[in-house]
């Protein structure tokens, strides 16, 4: 590392953390799951959710963004929903306490076939461990990008994406962005192989 360049020691810093990432055993096998799934998902007629805190809810609603307008070149709008709305997680939260705001829209939204997708660096967030435990009991599928170890989310989830080497959520998060942006693009090139 090049600590006395802290610029340049941040993006040796990332790259170790990707590096890591593509020599875990499980890493890559886990977002192919990824991408199986949400395919699978899409063609039988279901959702994409998804949600997280903080940095974590701006993926989420990247995420969802995506399907619903375009990635990489135009085709058919498909069905996903970010857990994001603020009058809702306010009253959701104002009602039943902040662990609740995202079980109570898998609640809601949620079917059996569909599939939520939840970001949590530490693995650890109440409100996405109570989403998880409320998407089982409705035959949803559990997708859990994590770090630092996957935490109680990794055992919670169907397929526990989780970056090593990382301890601050801002590298964790520069992977899971990369993982939402790939899962996406194969999704699509199955999908839409003329758009590529």
């Amino acid at each position: 590392m090049s600590h006395h360049d802290p610029v340049r020691a941040s993006f040796e810093e990332a790259l170790a953390t990707l590096q890591a990432f593509l020599a875990s055993p499980d890493a890559l096998a886990n977002v192919q799951r990824f991408v199986d799934a949400a395919a699978a998902t899409l063609a039988r007629g279901g959702k994409l959710l998804s949600c997280g805190n903080g940095g974590s809810m701006c993926d989420a609603m990247h995420f969802a963004e995506e399907w619903t307008g375009r990635f990489r070149g135009n085709r058919d709008a498909l069905p996903a929903v970010a857990f994001s709305d603020p009058s809702q997680l306010s009253c959701i939260a104002n009602d039943f306490g902040f662990d609740e705001v995202f079980a109570r829209q898998v609640e809601a939204l949620g079917r059996s076939g569909d599939l939520l997708v939840m970001m949590s660096t530490s693995g650890n967030s109440p409100n996405c461990l109570r989403a998880a435990e409320a998407a089982r009991a409705r035959g949803v599928t559990v997708v859990g990008l994590l770090g630092k170890g996957g935490g109680k989310l990794a055992s919670l989830v169907d397929i526990p994406i989780v970056v090593p080497l990382a301890e601050t959520s801002d590298r964790i998060q520069e992977v899971h962005i990369k993982v939402l942006h790939i899962v996406i693009e194969a999704v699509e090139r199955r999908m839409f192989p003329k758009n590529y």
